[in-house]
């Protein structure tokens, strides 16, 4: 049986389906249409902490369904942008999770892992599998991707 491991930057998920839908992403449709195709034996989502009762809701849902959760803090800047970029910490993990998986889903739009994708691939011949917002997904990760499932209103709430 096919075995799977799952990365999700939610903060990019959220914005893009937010800005391209104004609709929130369906994890529990994605996890049951990947756990019928495979094993999923790893499963991260690395997500920022506003330390709200929506997010506590939010990410005990992801762990019943079966995600590990990794939080940083959210840092609002006195320009008003915010930080949580979690770019290096899912870079470590997939890393990690490749030696030992027939596939790596990940779920960003982010071109800063279109490097991964390709590393990954050519060196453990793993399947690199991206979903993403088609219209706010960097190209080239599209391409580094063997295979790119648009996140469209199948996968959304």
């Amino acid at each position: 049986m096919n075995k799977t491991a799952i990365f999700v930057d939610v903060q990019n998920i959220y914005y893009t389906t937010r800005q391209a839908y104004g609709r929130q992403f369906n994890y529990r449709k994605l996890w049951q249409t990947i756990s019928q195709q495979g094993s999923i034996t790893q499963a991260t989502a690395y997500a920022t902490n506003r330390d709200d009762d929506g997010q506590h809701k939010f990410q005990s849902a992801l762990k019943h369904m079966g995600f590990s959760v990794k939080l940083k803090p959210f840092i609002q800047r006195s320009d008003g942008s915010a930080k949580g970029d979690w770019d290096v910490g899912i870079t470590i993990d997939v890393l990690d999770a490749a030696k030992d998986v027939d596939r790596v889903i990940l779920l960003s739009g982010d071109g800063d892992f279109d490097l991964l994708l390709e590393k990954i691939n050519q060196q453990y011949g793993v399947s690199t599998e991206l979903y993403g917002v088609p219209a706010l997904t960097a190209k080239s990760l599209i391409d580094a991707a063997s295979i790119f499932h648009p996140i469209d209103a199948g996968l959304l709430l």
